[in-house]
């Protein structure tokens, strides 16, 4: 089966809504001078040791069942806006390949300047588990920051048993761990807080996590619309703080991505 395509770097055609209407209680913050060695537009993470991703609703997915591009609010833990996200990807790749599909992310500041880019490739496996023995695929995103340099990479790791991730510098080396819950493989995740936790790279001391927050009976059940919030430390290199915001959107279409219909 062929991967269906994702449009080459030239090609893309992102099609961002100006960010111009802010609700009333949202406050923009400023933006800290450019630490030497920092991607443009990373600067504010010096700053935080949170952030806080929430999925847009989108009235087209309540009203039926047509999978649109994904859109996120990014704040810190005081809820001011700090980047917007919109997914990128083919009507063609929502439809046929749901939650598996390729696509990409793209992070903009609050000056509407593109800062981040996750990518991810289609992946046939049908399964979450990425077990050896079974042939499956591991899923990744790839995370650059300016677009087109790669910081590094969040990868699932092969377990037929908990949701195993390892977050990776852009040499391939692992600096943290992920390990998230056994019950995301019975459904009743879906209506409760998830951790998925994050270890130094021993495996001893837990050091950060990315959390998925129950949004409620009403937005869940007609959405797949999520909340997420990713926590790191204050002191970590910012280039690994993105790359965990990329392991959020990866765990997000991986597990939640298709909720409202599979508990259906």
């Amino acid at each position: 089966m062929a991967s269906p395509a994702v449009p080459d770097e030239g090609q893309v055609q992102l099609e961002l809504e100006p960010i111009t209407a802010q609700p009333s209680h949202v406050v923009l913050t400023n933006q800290p001078q450019v630490p030497i060695g920092c991607p443009p537009g990373l600067e504010y993470l010096t700053q935080i040791d949170q952030l806080l991703v929430k999925q847009k609703v989108e009235l087209l997915e309540v009203f039926s069942d047509i999978e649109t591009k994904n859109k996120y609010e990014i704040k810190n833990s005081m809820g001011q806006q700090v980047y917007y996200a919109k997914e990128d990807s083919s009507f063609c790749t929502r439809l046929c390949c749901g939650k598996r599909r390729g696509f990409r992310i793209i992070v903009l500041d609050n000056n509407k300047k593109e800062v981040i880019r996750v990518k991810r490739k289609f992946k046939c496996c049908g399964g979450i588990a990425c077990c050896a023995n079974l042939g499956c695929a591991a899923h990744e995103v790839k995370v650059q920051a300016p677009p087109g340099t790669t910081i590094g990479y969040a990868r699932q790791q092969c377990t037929c048993w908990k949701p195993h991730y390892s977050v990776r510098n852009a040499d391939h080396e692992t600096v943290f761990d992920v390990k998230g819950p056994c019950c995301i493989w019975s459904g009743a995740c879906y209506r409760c807080d998830t951790d998925f936790k994050v270890y130094s790279p021993d495996g001893d001391t837990v050091v950060g996590k990315v959390s998925r927050q129950h949004a409620g009976f009403i937005k869940e059940h007609f959405s797949d619309a999520t909340n997420m919030s990713v926590t790191f430390p204050m002191d970590l290199d910012v280039k690994m703080k993105a790359t965990m915001l990329g392991l959020a959107f990866l765990i997000d279409f991986m597990y939640f991505e298709d909720q409202h219909q599979d508990s259906d």
